[in-house]
């Protein structure tokens, strides 16, 4: 028995020496092998750089800069004259009907809608930023796209950048400035977004009904008295003119993209004139169609929907309900891409439209008249 005891006794003590000079080993071994990891490591940062507090305090500081400057572009417009040097008389404003209007040229060219100044020709009255005072006249009016263009003759004057409306997004950070109400709230600004692009609605005035189209949507607020003011983005650029509200609702907004008259603009300030050519046609985009309880579909084009009598389209075999799908080779989808081609163009010109008459296609030539 006590040789059966010692016998498992040098057993275990083998055992536990083989396993403890293997552990010896191990331990050994791997104090000799260095470990250098093939990635860095840091501190993982909690807030961007872009994020901190001084940045977006810097962010604001710019915006507010630039919305500074923006606003000594913006003018007050009046269809009535005050017997004052300014629109903007506290006793006057209920009467006098304030609008707003934007300066895009130094030597005194203004922007606005042409509900706000009237018709071409017509005379309105304007008070720049620093509270001088002129006669307007107005040099060119479209009352479809509701925007004109009054001269004043003042020199060396601040005006706006125009931006590109076709390349904007929805959800981009939007800034409307205008003279709401009257003479206390001159120069608002509203902020917000660009809500939706390419917007259609329907106007119900004087017992007609018209539709503006390919508008800019946002919920930037606008009232009475922001027409014609700009819509811009945070870098001052203007992408459209503000015209009208839903009513009924809180902040839906809509303003005219900027691009439909750049040529314009263009025109007036480098020659003092703009010679306008007409196509002699109405037509609407697909956006349109359910207003006019129409069965014809259609994915690309604009529809026609009136030719004018003894126009340069009159006799040239255009029909009403032509779907028109390009103009020279350039695509058409709304009446404004029609209308932002023909202004490149002068009267006497031709261009050849192809349509769509059911299922058949054709190219119909028209010479541009005045």
């Amino acid at each position: 028995m006590k040789k059966n005891k010692v016998k498992k006794i040098l057993i275990i003590i083998s055992i536990l020496s083989i396993l403890l000079a293997f552990i010896l080993y191990l331990i050994i071994m791997y104090r000799n092998i260095e470990v250098t990891p093939n990635y860095q490591i840091s501190r993982v940062q909690s807030t961007d750089i872009s994020q901190t507090v001084e940045k977006a305090e810097k962010n604001s500081t710019s915006v507010a800069d630039v919305i500074e400057t923006t606003t000594k572009s913006i003018v007050g417009i009046s269809k009535l004259k005050n017997t004052g040097n300014s629109i903007f008389l506290k006793n006057d404003e209920s009467s006098l009907g304030i609008g707003t209007g934007i300066l895009v040229s130094s030597n005194g060219y203004i922007l606005s809608n042409s509900h706000v100044t009237g018709e071409k020709y017509s005379t309105c009255y304007i008070t720049l930023e620093n509270g001088l005072y002129y006669n307007g006249t107005v040099v060119w009016s479209d009352t479809d796209l509701d925007l004109s263009l009054t001269k004043i003759n003042a020199k060396d004057l601040p005006y706006v950048k125009l931006g590109d409306s076709d390349n904007i997004r929805v959800g981009e950070t939007v800034y409307a400035i205008g003279n709401p109400i009257g003479f206390e709230f001159r120069r608002t600004v509203t902020s917000g977004i660009v809500s939706a692009k390419n917007r259609t609605i329907k106007l119900e005035e004087n017992d007609n009904s018209s539709y503006m189209t390919d508008l800019i949507q946002t919920d930037a607020t606008i009232n009475p008295g922001n027409s014609g003011g700009p819509l811009i983005l945070p870098n001052g650029n203007v992408i459209g003119i503000n015209t009208v509200k839903i009513t009924s609702a809180e902040g839906i907004g809509f303003a005219i993209p900027i691009n439909i008259v750049k040529t314009i603009i263009e025109s007036f300030i480098s020659t003092d004139n703009f010679e306008e050519a007409k196509i002699g046609i109405y037509a609407y985009d697909k956006e349109v169609i359910p207003y006019l309880s129409s069965s014809n579909s259609f994915s690309t084009g604009i529809y026609i929907t009136q030719i004018t009598r003894n126009g340069p389209a009159h006799n040239s075999g255009l029909k009403i309900g032509d779907i028109i799908t390009s103009i020279d080779n350039v695509s058409l989808n709304t009446m404004n891409d029609l209308r932002s081609y023909i202004y490149t163009k002068k009267p006497g010109d031709t261009v050849n439209l192809n349509i769509v008459r059911g299922k058949i296609t054709k190219t119909i030539s028209i010479i541009l008249g005045k």
